[in-house]
């Protein structure tokens, strides 16, 4: 098995990169020589979050790409966008999310009214992911890397977008399953030889903007995340390792819906309901 080129030799798309650990982590991928798509939200806070990225590395190699994940059609433009300017691309990194909200009652739903945590934080991702799967294959080794979180909670099949007794905390550990469900999917389908996917805990409670309009008192650096992110992106030593979860770098056991293959079925089912109606 070939294992993975050198990361000066690498195009990665890191989504959600206008601030904490995306940011970071472009940033560092940057100074490694990596050509780096930042994805974000907003114009403006891309076109600042580069600017920063480029006052710290001069010769860094960026293309920002702007969409609002919490509309499928924007995702897919941003897929088009990347397939149409890029035709390598050799690691995806599924960061962008939506936190617990500054009122955790207050349910929301994304542009096609689908509740917003499981839309962003999963259905986004996946989309990406099925839309960008033939490039990553074709610029193989490549790599997924889905950053998920130890908060995971089951999804319950009467009411997957908690239409009932919602709660901000619990429909960001629903989504965060789900992601993790996919990745166990993912290495099922995918030859770990081609393209690989992993998801991790990158660490608890950082230093970010979404933890703070939670009301939680930060925990954890998001220097400590982004090592452990990298770690999946660039770590030679995960050349074929697929299908893993990790709390920081270390193999952890997801919630044992992740495992479950009645659970991850019904999850896929959902996702491809809500993203293609079930087609």
């Amino acid at each position: 098995m070939t294992g993975m080129r050198p990361i000066d030799e690498q195009v990665i798309l890191v989504t959600g990169a206008t601030s904490g650990l995306g940011r970071a982590l472009a940033g560092r991928l940057a100074e490694l020589g990596a050509t780096v798509i930042m994805h974000g939200r907003s114009r403006d806070r891309l076109d600042a979050a580069s600017e920063r990225i480029r006052a710290e590395v001069p010769d860094a190699t960026l293309y920002p790409v702007v969409a609002d994940l919490a509309s499928l059609d924007e995702v897919d433009r941003l897929a088009d966008e990347v397939l149409a300017e890029h035709p390598a691309l050799h690691a995806l990194v599924n960061n962008a999310g939506v936190g617990f909200g500054s009122d955790s009652s207050r349910r929301e739903t994304s542009r096609d009214g689908i509740e917003l945590r499981f839309a962003v934080n999963h259905l986004a991702g996946a989309q990406l992911i099925r839309r960008l799967l033939p490039r990553l294959a074709e610029s193989a080794p490549s790599r997924i890397v889905q950053v998920a979180s130890l908060g995971q909670a089951p999804i319950d099949p009467a009411d997957p977008q908690l239409d009932r007794d919602y709660d901000g905390w619990r429909a960001y550990a629903q989504s965060k399953l789900a992601q993790v469900m996919l990745t166990r999917d993912l290495a099922v389908e995918c030859d770990p030889a081609t393209v690989t996917v992993n998801a991790l805990h990158p660490a608890t409670f950082m230093d970010t903007g979404m933890v703070r309009e939670g009301g939680i008192t930060p925990q954890s650096s998001v220097d400590e995340g982004l090592e452990a992110t990298l770690r999946l992106v660039a770590e030679p030593d995960l050349d074929g390792v697929s299908g893993r979860f990790f709390d920081g770098t270390r193999e952890t056991s997801p919630h044992r819906d992740a495992d479950d293959p009645e659970a991850r079925a019904r999850v896929r089912e959902l996702t491809d309901e809500l993203l293609y109606g079930g087609t």
